[in-house]
């Protein structure tokens, strides 16, 4: 290997790199539990489309839009690395493999759109979304890539590496970018049948606690391994993944016990990973007091904000907007109060002396990378809507999208039926005494209200 390789940062990386890939079935399991039990895999299948369809453009053009020399003012790389050619397996990035750094990246870009899919849910059609994924992160997702994490000695992108916009993680480039999109999506989309109306209640909660969790486990990759070197910044990052995402997890129930009265298993999940997205960019250049305060602010912000489409009218299904692109907001611009300039980074936030200026480029990076996204992601998503049509019909919707689009359900709610039918006749409806069977139209009976307390139970469960 060549001089100034290190086989442990390069462990690290790689590590790290499956620890992102496993926050995008975390989502889809978190978002999966959060819609109605009709539309559970569709869901979870709008996630794992992401991993497909970003995996094969990321060698094909993303890498080199994203990360190749600089083509254009810091707004986008040149095409040199078009079907990853021109990269050795010696050549090196840092202490690390270019390919290592490589495969860590298109993490990031695969769970980005994957975000977005949770304002949309039941009720857009799977191609439709599939179009979008592939158009969006290559107008949108890769460009911003190339503006906040191409590093090229002051000659890179032109929000981080020219304007010294601090990113550590992706705080603008994922999360605003994807909560933006989010709710430019579901504008173009319309609402839901039944919003306002239906409670349209989480059907498995203990899914939402699981993907949460797995989200929250991979998240220390996605913070740590931004360091790209298994060091001090890197340690420092992990432990403020940790403390603000409780922080925030606390800030969030006392929220809503004072507003609603109760602590939820989901409000105790949404914090979380208001948490995890607030610190994300701050991970690297804030004390853990800092991160605290961060996560304290998100937690009870975000839950603020998640009201806030009913109040605006816009239907943003799972609260994309109000954890990613608001706690996104909330961790970038906080940068510019508690960045210490003695973590990761040089520059110092209004509290530890450093004036206001870190806070106007804050503000300065959080506008424009909402402003690209929205317009764009509003065009994209018009285009697709013209050219195949975004939303499925009506009586769809009505009926449960994971039927029409994967012939499919997540529950088979025969089985109920079938075993109540047998049930029924034992338990003495339909019997004779003595535990005989009253004859066929007893049956019959038996099995028709086995099947009407099945349906009941679909019912329920959408």
């Amino acid at each position: 290997m060549p001089d100034g390789f290190s086989a442990g940062d390069t462990a690290f990386v790689l590590i790290s790199a499956a620890l992102v890939m496993v926050m995008t079935p975390g989502l889809a399991f978190f978002y999966g539990g959060m819609v109605r039990a009709k539309s559970t895999l569709n869901m979870l299948a709008m996630s794992f489309l992401s991993l497909g369809i970003v995996s094969v453009l990321w060698v094909l053009y993303g890498y080199s839009l994203s990360f190749g020399p600089d083509a254009f003012a810091g707004l986008i790389g040149n095409l040199d690395f078009l079907g990853m050619r021109g990269i050795g397996l010696n050549e090196l990035s840092g202490s690390i493999p270019v390919t290592a750094f490589a495969i860590f990246q298109l993490m990031f870009a695969i769970i980005t759109p994957a975000l977005i899919s949770g304002a949309i849910a039941d009720r857009a059609k799977f191609g439709a979304w599939g179009l979008f994924i592939a158009l969006w992160v290559t107008v949108v997702y890769f460009p911003v890539a190339h503006w906040v994490f191409f590093v090229d000695n002051g000659h890179g992108g032109w929000l981080g590496d020219r304007n010294g916009v601090i990113d550590f993680a992706g705080g603008t480039a994922v999360h605003i970018n994807a909560g933006v999109a989010g709710l430019a999506l579901c504008l173009v989309l319309g609402k839901r049948i039944g919003f306002k109306k239906d409670p349209m209640r989480p059907h498995s909660l203990p899914l939402v606690m699981l993907g949460s969790g797995l989200l929250w486990f991979g998240w220390f990759g996605f913070n740590a391994g931004s360091a790209l070197a298994a060091n001090g910044v890197a340690a420092m990052a992990m432990v403020n993944t940790q403390v603000a995402t409780g922080a925030a997890l606390v800030g969030w129930l006392v929220f809503e016990k004072l507003k609603h009265g109760a602590f939820t298993t989901l409000g105790a999940a949404s914090g979380a990973v208001a948490g995890l997205v607030a610190i994300t960019p701050a991970c690297g250049s804030v004390s853990p007091l800092g991160a605290v305060a961060i996560g304290l602010i998100a937690g009870a912000v975000c839950a603020a904000a998640v009201s806030l489409k009913y109040r605006w009218g816009f239907d943003d299904s799972l609260d994309v907007v109000g954890v990613h692109a608001v706690g996104g907001a909330i961790g970038s611009l906080l940068i510019g109060l508690f960045a210490t300039g003695g973590v990761g980074q040089t520059a110092k936030g209004l509290f530890y002396g450093g004036g206001p200026a870190q806070l106007g480029k804050q503000a300065m990076g959080v506008a424009v990378v909402a402003a690209y996204s929205f317009v764009l992601s509003w065009l994209l998503a018009k285009a697709v809507d013209k050219l195949v049509g975004f939303r499925v019909p009506e009586e769809v919707e009505v009926a449960g999208i994971d039927q029409a689009e994967h012939a499919e359900s997540a529950y088979d709610f025969s089985a109920v039926g079938a075993g109540l039918a047998r049930a029924l006749p034992s338990l003495g409806t339909g019997a004779a005494p003595g535990g005989k069977p009253a004859g066929k139209a007893a049956e019959k009976a038996a099995e028709k209200s086995a099947q009407k307390t099945a349906e009941k139970t679909e019912v329920d469960a959408r």
